[in-house]
C-alpha cells in the first residue's frame, strides 16, 4: 500500500534547496553494523502479541493505519519538528489546528481551545487541572468503572477525589451522583463514555441536567469511544451528540483514530480557559506573535509529527457517518453485535451484558457456577487459546463483581470477584472473524 523509500525522499527537493553540507563521521554506522541491529531487532520485536490480525480479540490494541505511519515518518526522518512552539515546529502547528479543528467540530463545538497530547493520561490531567483552577476547593466525581487515570490524577492535582458506584450496566449510578451532590461539595463530574471495561456510556444527557442544578462542570472522558460521535445518529450513541454541552472532552486518535501512540487530545468548549495557562518563555515563542501552541498546553515537548499523521489520517478517512470513520466503526460495531447473539444464544457461554460499543463482556458455564468455578474456566480456556499451535485467539481478561452484570444464570458467588473474558473488536476485519472467533471458543469449552 505504501512506498516507504517513495515516502522517505519526498522532501529531498526541500532538503536540496540549502547549500550543501557532509554528514559528520561521527553519525555513520558501519551497513554490516546496520544490518545486524536491525535483524536482532526484528527478532526482539516478534515477541509480541499479533495486534494487527484479527484472532487478536483482546485489549486495546492495533496498529495505526500505514498512511498515518507514512506521514508520521516523513516528518520525522526529514525535519523531527516539536509542535511545542512555532519556531520548533510551524508547518506541524497548523496541521495540529486543523485537525484539532475537525475533532471539535466533530463534537458539535465551534468555539473552543484544544491541542493534541502524548496520550489521553495527559490529556486528562489538563482537564482535572482546568477543573481545579476554576474551582480550587472543590471535589472532582468519576465513576467506579472510569479509568484509573482520573483517581490517579487527583492524587498528583491534591483534589478530593469521589468515586460514583455504577449500575448494572457499568454505567455511572445516578442516584448515587446526585446523593453524593447533595453531600460534598462536587466542582466537577466526569463522564465516560466508553469505558476501558465494558465499553459502557454514561448517561451524559443526564448527566448536563443535574450540572444545572447542582452547578459543576463536566468533563467527558470519551478516549475510546470518542470517534463513535459520527454514529450519532444510531440508535444507542445518541449520547454522543450531548458533548457539544459539556465543559470539556478527551479523546484518544491512537485508539480508534489509527494513529501511531501517542496522540491524545484535550478540547474544552470556553476559549477563556486559556488563561489559566500564561506563561512566557525566555527561550521560545519569539518566531511569531501568533498563538503558540505550547502557550495553551502542560506539556513542554511533543512531537510535531503526530499532527502530520492525524492530519493525513483525517483528510483520507473523513468524519462522516457513511464513509471514513464511520464506515470502518459500523463494523465494529456489528462484530461485537454479532458476537454478543452468539454468546447469548450459546450453550457454553453467558453474556455479561449487551455490548454498548464494541467491547463483548462473556463468561463459561460451569457444573455449579461458582465463581471460583467460573474464574477456574476462565482461565483454563484463556491459556489455552492463547497457546493453541494453529488456531490461536487472543483474549484479555476482566475482573468482576457481582454489581455488574444482567443475566439471568444464578451465579453462587463464593469469591468477592470472578474473573471473565472480555473482547474488544476494534477492528473492520473482525466482522469477517467473528465465525472463527465464536468457533475457537466453544472448541476451548469443550476440551
Amino acid at each position: 500500500m505504501i512506498d516507504f523509500n517513495y515516502v522517505a525522499k519526498l522532501l529531498d527537493n526541500w532538503k536540496n534547496t540549502w547549500e550543501d553540507y557532509s554528514i559528520d563521521q561521527s553519525l555513520i554506522v558501519d551497513d554490516q553494523q546496520i544490518t545486524n541491529n536491525f535483524n536482532q531487532l526484528s527478532e526482539k520485536l516478534k515477541n509480541n502479541y499479533p495486534f494487527h490480525h484479527p484472532c487478536y480479540a483482546g485489549q486495546m490494541l492495533k496498529p495505526p493505519h500505514p498512511l498515518a505511519v507514512a506521514a508520521y515518518f516523513t516528518t520525522m526522518l526529514n525535519i523531527n519538528p516539536n509542535n511545542h512552539a512555532l519556531d520548533g515546529g510551524a508547518a506541524t502547528a497548523d496541521l495540529e489546528k486543523e485537525s484539532v479543528k475537525k475533532l471539535a467540530n466533530m463534537f458539535g463545538f465551534d468555539d473552543y481551545l484544544g491541542h493534541l497530547t502524548s496520550s489521553g493520561t495527559i490529556a486528562n490531567l489538563e482537564a482535572l487541572w482546568i477543573a481545579r483552577q476554576i474551582n480550587p476547593n472543590k471535589s472532582i466525581a468519576y465513576s467506579n468503572q472510569s479509568h484509573y487515570t482520573h483517581s490517579r490524577m487527583c492524587e498528583v492535582l491534591a483534589i478530593k477525589g469521589i468515586g460514583i458506584k455504577t449500575d448494572k450496566l457499568g454505567k455511572m449510578d445516578l442516584f448515587d451522583l446526585e446523593n453524593n451532590l447533595k453531600n460534598n461539595d462536587i466542582g466537577t463530574v466526569v463522564t465516560t463514555l466508553g469505558t476501558t471495561s465494558t465499553g459502557a456510556l454514561d448517561d451524559l444527557k443526564q448527566i448536563l441536567i443535574l450540572a444545572k442544578k447542582y452547578n459543576f462542570r463536566v468533563h467527558v472522558d470519551t478516549a475510546y469511544g470518542g470517534f463513535y460521535s459520527v454514529l450519532s445518529n444510531l440508535k444507542g450513541l445518541e449520547v454522543f451528540k450531548a458533548i457539544s454541552k459539556a465543559d470539556s472532552v478527551v479523546i484518544d486518535p491512537h485508539k480508534h483514530g489509527l494513529q501511531p501512540y501517542g496522540c491524545g487530545c484535550i478540547i474544552f468548549s470556553d476559549p477563556l480557559v486559556g488563561k489559566f495557562y500564561s506563561h512566557d518563555s525566555p527561550y521560545t515563542y519569539f518566531t511569531s506573535k501568533e498563538l503558540h501552541l505550547g502557550e495553551i498546553s502542560l506539556e513542554c515537548s511533543r512531537a510535531g509529527a503526530a499532527a502530520s499523521a492525524l492530519w493525513t489520517t483525517l483528510n483520507l478517512f473523513p468524519l462522516r457517518e457513511n464513509e471514513g470513520f464511520g464506515a470502518i466503526l459500523n463494523k465494529t460495531l456489528q462484530a461485537a453485535n454479532i458476537l454478543s447473539q452468539k454468546i447469548k444464544l450459546s450453550n457454553d457461554y453467558i453474556l455479561l451484558l449487551e455490548p454498548q460499543l464494541d467491547i463483548v463482556c462473556y463468561f463459561p458455564k460451569t457444573k455449579n457456577m461458582k465463581s471460583s468455578e467460573i474464574s477456574a474456566k476462565t482461565e483454563y480456556i484463556f491459556k489455552y487459546l492463547e497457546n493453541h499451535p494453529t488456531e490461536p485467539l487472543y483474549l484479555a481478561k476482566l475482573k468482576i463483581n457481582k454489581d455488574i452484570g444482567i443475566y439471568d444464570e444464578n451465579i453462587h458467588w463464593d469469591t468477592d470477584t470472578m474473573t471473565i473474558l472480555r473482547s474488544c473488536l476494534m477492528k473492520p476485519e473482525h466482522l469477517d472473524y467473528v465465525d472463527t472467533i465464536f468457533d475457537r471458543l466453544t472448541k476451548a469449552f469443550l476440551v
